[in-house]
């Protein structure tokens, strides 16, 4: 029997949910995979367990006052260390690696995707705020090095394997499905007092914090929708939103025949990061099956795009294009952490990204440059706000 190539894989954030998950698939796969590099922001005591179970070649730790504590723990064991953002956008371009998966949070995923879009390496993308912000620079850039990206995002990832033998056909629409959150069918008057302890609570996935707020602000869906666009070659009205709380239909892709094709699963994101890294294989997982029995009944609802702001603050930023996708993402970022320091309200986070994308300046067709400014401005701004 032919023996199998392992895939080197670069896990750009590998302390957090995805990244841990992630590990878990390479852990189930040893004879497929093997990690080249490592990277966290602050979690270097378990970025150092991570690099002593699975012996990469190199780990980054992106907060430079922690360099030394990496660097004295991995030495002996013949791991490269370096720190800052810097080294993170210089790592993903190393010869010994095949795929680069970038879960981290926010736009600090946006250079290195690019650099390592720029060195011809496919991307597994979790981080959607790269599309978000940028997301017709990367394709572009995509379409110019001839790199592959396959969508991470349990939605994404099921557009995608609904459209594995379908790419020569058109799509009508794709329906992107939305949990509703910890808050659904809840009015305005109930969500002017929750706190950051409810919204943590999400009813059906196990997710970082951030990626939970905006699910229960609907933030997440809105940056989903914008992802999808790009990601798809779609225009606004081609994405569609409903909740679905059951989370077993991903997503639903409909052709121009009124056809439809769903991904269905348990919510476990560790199936569409495997999908991204083993593509175009399935290979076996033991993970537990979905029984239909144990779901009588899968159920659908409007999105309440009233009560939940956020979600049409996004198609309202994908109808303006340019870098208006961007303030979004930046303001939102800035009030989840101000949302997560009880330093303002739920309800509060939905003005500070209107707020911005009122004040900032509109770039209509943005470079590189524009889209970092446009960031550093949109969180003064949004400080201020809150201030």
């Amino acid at each position: 029997m032919e023996e199998i190539k392992k895939k080197h894989i670069a896990i750009l954030g590998s302390t957090g949910s995805i990244g841990t998950q992630a590990l878990e698939v390479i852990q189930a796969n040893p004879n497929r995979f093997q990690v080249e590099v490592l990277t966290a922001q602050n979690n270097c005591d378990l970025l150092i367990q991570q690099a002593i179970a699975f012996k990469p070649n190199t780990v980054v730790i992106g907060n430079d006052d922690y360099y030394d504590k990496v660097f004295d723990a991995l030495d002996r064991h013949d791991i490269k260390v370096y720190a800052g953002e810097n080294a993170l956008s210089s790592v993903v371009q190393m010869d010994s690696i095949d795929l680069v998966l970038t879960a981290l949070v926010g736009y600090a995923g946006l250079k290195p995707t690019i650099k390592a879009i720029e060195s011809g390496k496919p991307i597994a993308l979790a981080n959607k705020e790269t599309m978000v912000v940028a997301g017709e620079l990367v394709t572009a850039l995509a379409e110019q090095y001839g790199v592959n990206i396959y969508p991470v995002d349990s939605e994404h990832s099921a557009i995608f394997q609904c459209l594995v033998g379908e790419f020569h056909n058109p799509i009508e629409k794709i329906i992107l499905t939305a949990s509703g959150g910890p808050f659904r069918g809840k009015d305005i008057n109930f969500l002017k007092t929750v706190t950051k302890e409810q919204a943590l609570k999400h009813p059906n996935w196990d997710m970082g914090a951030k990626i939970t707020i905006d699910s229960a602000s609907l933030m997440n869906k809105g940056l989903e929708v914008i992802e999808a666009k790009w990601l798809f070659n779609l225009k606004q009205e081609q994405i569609e939103v409903i909740v679905h709380p059951q989370s077993i239909i991903h997503s639903i892709v409909q052709f121009e025949d009124g056809s439809m094709k769903a991904q269905m699963g348990l919510p476990d994101m560790k199936l569409p990061i495997q999908f991204a890294m083993t593509y175009p294989e399935r290979i076996k997982t033991d993970f537990p099956r979905f029984d239909f029995l144990n779901y009588p009944a899968l159920t659908f609802e409007q999105a309440d795009t009233k009560t939940f702001r956020n979600l049409a603050l996004a198609y309202e930023a994908l109808k303006q294009g340019g870098n208006m996708a961007c303030i979004l993402n930046a303001a939102n970022e800035v009030a989840v952490e101000k949302f997560l320091k009880d330093e303002i309200s739920f309800l509060g986070m939905s003005d500070v990204v209107e707020a911005c994308m009122q004040k900032v300046s509109f770039v209509k067709k943005p470079t590189y440059e524009d889209y970092v400014f446009t960031d550093e401005e949109t969180r003064k701004i949004a400080f201020e706000h809150i201030i």
